[in-house]
């Protein structure tokens, strides 16, 4: 009957990639005098990350960037792959998915740009968040309702996880 539907897919995801710029920040820069360039993310994409790591999936960064800042950031959250600086997202999500052994369909990818459309194609879940370029829209399966840096990786995380049962709505209130 065609192409299965997005949710779906999300049965079969266990890897979870994700773009920094535009993706988990909404794409600003600050640069200061000193020329460091500052990002922002979202607290709420940092809680789904962490929940995402303790249940069990892998997760992934491939960013053009190279901010050791960020990889701080996301190595806090506990994700272990985390690849800056590359140019070309398809040779780091290649190694990603052989040192897990995935096949593609196990695979969900977030990008925004035009750099990450080859990265989009290779994958059984290709997502971005509502601002993205044309391009990566055209070659996603699913649009998120929330912009980049704005809760489109929560919102893609927790979708996820609700379909495979592993999204538990009753934290510790005391987990603050």
């Amino acid at each position: 009957m065609g192409e299965i539907s997005y949710k779906e897919k999300l049965n079969h995801i266990k890897a979870l990639v994700f773009d920094v710029d535009g993706v988990l920040t909404d794409g600003t820069i600050i640069i200061t005098t000193e020329g460091e360039l500052l990002r922002t993310m979202n607290v709420k994409d940092g809680f789904g990350l962490k929940s995402a790591v303790d249940a069990g999936y892998h997760l992934c960064i491939i960013s053009g960037g190279s901010n050791e800042g960020v990889r701080k950031r996301l190595s806090g959250v506990g994700i272990k792959d985390i690849y800056l600086g590359a140019h070309n997202k398809t040779v780091q999500l290649s190694e990603f998915m052989e040192k897990y052994n995935l096949d593609a369909s196990e695979v969900l990818y977030m990008g925004d740009d035009v750099p990450d459309v080859p990265a989009l194609k290779k994958v059984g879940l290709p997502c971005c968040p509502q601002d993205a370029v044309a391009e990566a829209k055209a070659n996603s399966i699913y649009v998120s309702h929330k912009n980049g840096g704005k809760g489109c990786v929560r919102d893609v995380i927790e979708q996820v996880m609700k379909v495979q049962g592993k999204w538990n709505g009753n934290f510790d209130a005391k987990h603050d």
